[in-house]
């Protein structure tokens, strides 16, 4: 595979392992999948997946949305990048699966779509938020459509 040459993509990795383990190069091109979107518009047209329906709803109340992995956990499947959504103050759900890690990357792919659609804004690090046209769309979807895909959801307290 040939790596582009470019003085951005190789001061992209300048910390290293620590930047990897951290999941920050996905982070970098969730960021510029964001920015793109909001500098050129959506470009992607393709219809929104169940998974990233389900995203939307889950998140039309707060809008706040988190990628995050959990680098310390023993099983490899744990330690994927995933997404978390705050359902409310006390509430937050992960589109994680340690036992089918395909969920995972189900629900991580569809997140990537959001963002090619113009839906999702990056703020700092791995926080995002629905922008206010994926505030407007999540509104629109009805709970029924997205019931199967919000099931694979697994819940928890905010601070876990």
């Amino acid at each position: 595979m040939n790596l582009p040459e470019s003085p951005d993509y190789l001061n992209s990795l300048q910390g290293g392992w620590e930047a990897l383990g951290n999941g920050a190069p996905t982070l970098v091109a969730l960021a510029q999948l964001c920015a793109r979107s909001m500098v050129e518009g959506a470009r992607d047209k393709t219809p929104l997946s169940v998974e990233a329906k389900a995203i939307l709803y889950a998140a039309r109340n707060r809008g706040v949305i988190e990628v995050r992995g959990v680098n310390t956990a023993f099983e490899a499947t744990a330690r994927l990048l995933a997404v978390y959504i705050e359902e409310d103050e006390h509430r937050t759900i992960a589109f994680r699966n340690r036992e089918r890690p395909q969920v995972t990357v189900r629900f991580f792919e569809a997140f990537c779509q959001l963002c090619r659609h113009g839906l999702v804004l990056h703020h700092l690090y791995r926080d995002f938020s629905l922008t206010d046209r994926g505030f407007a769309i999540a509104a629109k979807i009805e709970r029924e459509e997205v019931a199967e895909a919000l099931g694979e959801a697994t819940e928890f307290g905010l601070h876990d």
